[in-house]
């Protein structure tokens, strides 16, 4: 869901930039220097993930694992999010330098926002804790949609249907991300508790 640049107009560009660096610091001063290790790896999943596209209909559509990295982050998955789009742009040349600030805020926005919804829900009882785990995978990501939608309309009002266009595209990767979310948050229960955040023990 990477915005290209040329695309939007100068307000989203600047507004947008100016929310990602706020919760990139809030990010950076929440992170602990135990956990580094860990924002590292996650990044690193994110990139590798977003590398991978499938054509479906009128878009490309790929794993995003937003939602699963806001999981384990939660604030701290700005930073980690922001990183791996500069590697995007500087290699791949997916998205751009201006406008790393919305495509930061696409996915590290929702990610941080399921992470506030669902994070106490991962300790409860294995159903709980599943039907959480997969709601932060498929809204993850339909927020992701719903932001790039907003964006779009907000530079040109006749984007409205190209946004649904890009949601509807991404519904089979809303399924996809919940189910690997809820795998991911069910192993990590059972071997390493403490990689969820705030876990009793």
């Amino acid at each position: 869901m990477h915005i290209s640049e040329g695309v939007l107009s100068g307000p989203v560009l600047i507004s947008s930039a100016a929310l990602a660096a706020v919760g990139t610091g809030i990010g950076l001063k929440k992170l602990d220097y135990d956990h580094i290790a860990k924002a590292g790896m996650l990044s690193a999943a994110f990139f590798v993930a977003s590398l991978i596209h499938v054509p479906i209909g009128p878009s490309n559509a790929h794993l995003i694992l937003n939602g699963l990295v806001g999981i384990l982050l939660g604030w701290a998955a700005v930073p980690a999010i922001l990183v791996a789009l500069i590697l995007h742009g500087v290699f791949f040349q997916f998205g751009g330098i201006t406008t790393l600030g919305i495509n930061t805020l696409i996915m590290a926005l929702p990610a941080v926002s399921c992470y506030l919804i669902f994070g106490r829900l991962i300790h409860k009882s294995g159903r709980t804790a599943a039907i959480a785990a997969f709601s932060t995978g498929l809204l993850s990501v339909l927020l992701s949609g719903v932001i790039v939608g907003l964006a779009l309309i907000f530079t040109e009002e006749n984007f409205l249907e190209v946004s649904g266009l890009i949601i509807a595209a991404h519904i089979p990767v809303m399924i996809i991300e919940g189910i690997i979310t809820a795998a991911c948050v069910a192993f990590l229960r059972k071997v390493r508790p403490e990689m969820l955040p705030g876990f009793p023990g």
